[in-house]
């Protein structure tokens, strides 16, 4: 199965989480920011922040242009300080692609200021990579 991992970010939460969850796939996470290319892929993650209660429109410019021949499927990991916001606008747009999402979204504690300081711990990547690991096995059967 082809594993891919992308992610957006301006703390750094997502990055930290996007690598974990690449290195227990083997596979190298790829920042939006770079342009990567988008190649046939079985399962993508898309690593992404919330920030002023949404989608940063970098990550949203970036999801506009992958096709539904590209991804298979995709699961959103989503770094939030108040680990209640979605990535709704990514979801939104990709299933008007007809790209099948993973129903079960993982939120992740991120931080502000003072909101969540610490955030993601080591604890919060362990659960980001469980998550993962149970959605590739998903995919995978």
């Amino acid at each position: 199965m082809k594993c891919g991992v992308i992610y957006y970010t301006k703390t750094g939460h997502s990055e930290k989480i996007a690598r974990a969850v690449a290195q227990e796939l083997h596979v190298q996470a790829e920042d939006i920011k770079t342009g990567p290319v988008m190649k046939e892929l079985d399962l993508l993650f898309i690593v992404g922040g919330i920030y002023a209660g949404k989608s940063d429109p970098a990550m949203l410019g970036y999801i506009s242009n992958i096709e539904g021949s590209m991804v298979k499927k995709v699961a959103l990991i989503t770094s939030c300080a108040s680990k209640r916001k979605k990535q709704n606008m990514v979801r939104e747009l990709l299933e008007s692609k007809q790209i099948d999402v993973v129903a079960d979204e993982f939120l992740c504690r991120g931080s502000f200021l003072f909101v969540g300081s610490g955030h993601p711990n080591e604890s919060d990547l362990s659960y980001a990579i469980a998550y993962a690991k149970k959605v590739a096995a998903e995919v995978q059967k």
